[in-house]
């Protein structure tokens, strides 16, 4: 009991610092809720299975009354074998439609152009390469490292490799997604809340893969349109 108290303790203090637990984003708390549902649904498993396990070893424990005797033959029970065979079905299901639901919801809204998506959204061209990123404005303004964002604004993100494949991936606003060679990939998420947040490459990509990180900075909008005005 000890040791299993010992490796949850270091399971817990090490996602202390987990900023996917902390969305910002509305595409991060989606993804956050998918997280807790499986987390929570892997608990109620763990519990029942935990429960289990010691009432058979309290019920089926060797005494000096049951030693050297061989216990009669359990009844088959046919609930009990409708039970875990349907069981772990309804699980899945509990899992499985949120998380389509939440992959259908996510993909339409990169899906299309910009024009024919609703409501005003802005775009930001990212180039990879090895070691940097490369994010480039509507009007043309580029910045290296260095993601500028307005609070409240849907963005999408068209992606592309000018090398090996990357993948983007601020955790605090979004899931990861790779940025091929070659090939234009798109993400989409809205800014809630102003902040530096950290993004990186989460596929290794050579030997200075960790000089793949870039900060994002979610600002006001005022103060967004001021720093894409200056040169």
């Amino acid at each position: 009991m000890r040791k299993i108290v010992m490796v949850l303790g270091i399971i817990f203090l090490s996602g202390c610092q987990m900023r996917v637990l902390d969305p910002k984003s509305d595409t991060a708390e989606t993804l956050t809720d998918l997280i807790y549902l499986s987390f929570g649904l892997m608990m109620l498993v763990l519990i029942v299975v935990f429960i289990l396990f010691f009432r058979f070893l309290s019920k089926f424990r060797e005494t000096p009354e049951t030693r050297g005797t061989i216990p009669a033959n359990e009844k088959e029970s046919k609930w009990l074998e409708i039970t875990w065979t349907v069981l772990p079905f309804i699980l899945l299901a509990i899992l499985a439609v949120p998380t389509v639901k939440a992959t259908y919801e996510l993909t339409a809204k990169v899906s299309g152009n910009v024009e024919e998506t609703q409501g005003d959204v802005m775009v930001v061209n990212v180039e990879a390469q090895q070691y940097n990123w490369k994010f480039v404005y509507e009007n043309g303004k580029e910045s290296f490292d260095e993601l500028i964002l307005p609070v409240d604004q849907e963005v999408q993100f068209r992606l592309t490799s000018n090398d090996v494949i990357h993948s983007f991936w601020v955790p605090n606003l979004s899931g990861k997604i790779d940025v091929l060679p070659g090939e234009e990939t798109r993400l989409s998420f809205k800014p809630g809340e102003t902040g530096v947040y950290q993004g990186k490459c989460a596929e290794f990509c050579g030997a200075k893969h960790t000089l793949m990180r870039f900060e994002t900075k979610v600002v006001e909008q005022s103060a967004f349109d001021d720093w894409l005005k200056k040169e």
